[in-house]
């Protein structure tokens, strides 16, 4: 799923883990989650709530689970990754 508002981007994960694995990241960089300032923190949770809605709707998934890992790529980014209940595939990120 793609959105862009001038705050906050999304868009396919290029290895996806699941089909609809989508990331959220701030357009401006930051390294760390807690380093956000409220009002983009704010915006970056909102943004992913609605996308979740959206890929769970989109995909059938049960559930659209979100991750924060942040030591691989050094930018906030969040994972949505939509899944099933019956999902027993660990997802290693």
């Amino acid at each position: 799923m793609h959105h862009e508002n001038g705050t906050i981007v999304s868009f396919p994960d290029n290895h996806p883990v699941r089909p609809g694995h989508t990331l959220v990241v701030p357009a401006q960089h930051y390294r760390w989650f807690w380093e956000l300032p409220d009002d983009v923190a704010n915006d970056l949770f909102k943004v992913a709530r609605k996308i979740a809605g959206e890929l769970k709707e989109k995909t059938g998934a049960d559930y659209v689970r979100l991750s924060i890992v942040g030591k691989d790529v050094p930018h906030v980014h969040l994972h949505l990754i939509p899944q099933t209940l019956d999902d027993t595939q660990s997802l290693a990120l």
